[in-house]
């Protein structure tokens, strides 16, 4: 952390100790809250095809633990509090040719860690309906999406902060120094990604960015405008509008975004050049909701990203991203929730996206395309009330990349310890 952000924490904390004799009487500990969520994963991951790695499978099973603690705040105009994160992951079946799935860290001998744990705080205040928060954090934005898809969640280290002030406006900005990546303890250095290119040649010493949501419309309709900035990698805009609108028993949906982004300060990767479009249409009635997607990249470069993070583009999934040089790719999607008939806690997806017009730089044009077939259910009452079980299947194939057969198995429980 910068030693700005180190000063701001010491602020912070030294603001919560001065508050915590009021605590007992206070919102501090009578608005915290504390769960303990427990995450069973399995992960297989298939290279089906010789564009594939030396490995021609990743697999591993792995046990998870996310403790979330959050505060309340101390009285008065200037309020503060904590937020805490501990975070703990078990290898349960892993060997050294079939890592690298994103469950565990890798050692140096090449063999997945028997466990690995951090704890993150975060020091908050808050004045009016303006908050500030100084240490581990997690934030889920346009411009760099919450991408909790692995054993355990990612966080950055930094600073944020989050106004709300005016009705319908938020409003936010922070400055981040470094990443817990979701399959380690220890702190990183910022890198980016172009498509599904890591860029390891190069890392950043901080990931800055501000942005406004206007909502209104009955807050049926949600304005976006936001900037990023990988210091001496990329800088990147970003513009978006969602909607929903009920017409009679339907409500349809329109999620539509514009991303342009370019090199920015030492060009520690080089120039870069994306423009980046997607639309994501959506029709709910009942327990049916089916989509409708295109997306489109623009530029010379494939659309960058902090690694290894993902995006809110309409056409990416956690297999294929449909974001290379050029491309143009379009998704049919239909779930169903079958608490319409009767069965609540049941959800079912499937989805397919297919992508041409891909500049691979090899003299050919690149094609890609994915199929996901997803089902999840949370038990709703018993014993094991709140266990939640989710499958996923996919199948992606591609004539520039590596072909891809996947099988994920996640079982979840969360306790509310207070």
């Amino acid at each position: 952390m910068t030693h700005y952000s180190s000063k701001l924490c010491v602020l912070l904390s030294a603001g919560v100790g001065a508050g915590l004799a009021q605590a007992a009487e206070s919102g501090f500990l009578a608005d915290s809250t504390a769960t303990l969520q427990a995450r069973n994963y399995y992960f297989s991951r298939d290279f089906s095809d010789i564009r594939g790695p030396e490995r021609s499978k990743a697999e591993e099973w792995a046990q998870g633990f996310i403790l979330n603690f959050k505060s309340g705040y101390t009285p008065g105009p200037v309020g503060f509090g904590l937020d805490a994160i501990g975070t703990l992951g078990i290898k349960l079946d892993s060997s050294p040719d079939r890592v690298n799935t994103g469950l565990l860290p890798v050692k140096e001998d090449g063999r997945a860690a028997d466990d690995y744990s951090r704890l993150g705080v975060a020091g908050k205040m808050r004045v009016s309906k303006t908050e500030l928060k100084v240490g581990e954090l997690q934030p889920n934005l346009p411009v760099l999406v919450f991408s909790d898809i692995r054993l355990l969640p990612p966080s950055y280290q930094g600073a944020s902060i989050t106004s709300g002030e005016i009705d319908g406006l938020t409003l936010q900005g922070g400055h981040l120094t470094s990443t817990s990546l979701r399959n380690e303890a220890g702190d990183d250095k910022l890198q980016a990604m172009l498509g599904h290119r890591p860029q390891r040649q190069a890392s950043s010493d901080a990931f800055n960015y501000a942005g406004a949501d206007y909502a209104f419309n009955g807050n049926r309709t949600t304005a976006s405008a936001w900037y990023a900035q990988l210091e001496d990698i990329y800088d990147q805009r970003f513009f978006g509008l969602k909607h929903s609108e009920p017409v009679g028993d339907w409500v349809l949906g329109a999620n539509i975004g514009y991303y342009d982004a370019a090199e920015d300060g030492k060009k520690l990767i080089g120039e870069i050049d994306n423009q980046a479009f997607f639309s994501l249409l959506s029709a709910k009635r009942g327990g049916h909701t089916f989509y409708l997607g295109y997306q489109a990249m623009y530029g010379d470069s494939a659309f960058p990203r902090v690694f290894a993070n993902v995006s809110p583009l309409g056409n990416e999934v956690p297999t294929f991203e449909f974001a290379s040089p050029d491309e143009r790719s379009w998704q049919v999607r239909y779930d169903y929730d079958f608490a319409a008939l009767g069965v609540p806690g049941l959800v079912a997806s499937t989805r397919y996206i297919t992508g041409d017009n891909v500049d691979t730089g090899l003299g050919y044009e690149g094609k890609d395309w994915e199929r996901d077939l997803d089902l999840s259910y949370v038990v709703q009452g018993g014993a094991l009330k709140g266990l939640g079980v989710r499958v996923r299947n996919v199948t992606a194939r591609s004539n520039y990349r590596t072909d891809i057969d996947e099988n994920r198995l996640i079982l979840s429980y969360t306790w509310t310890l207070f």
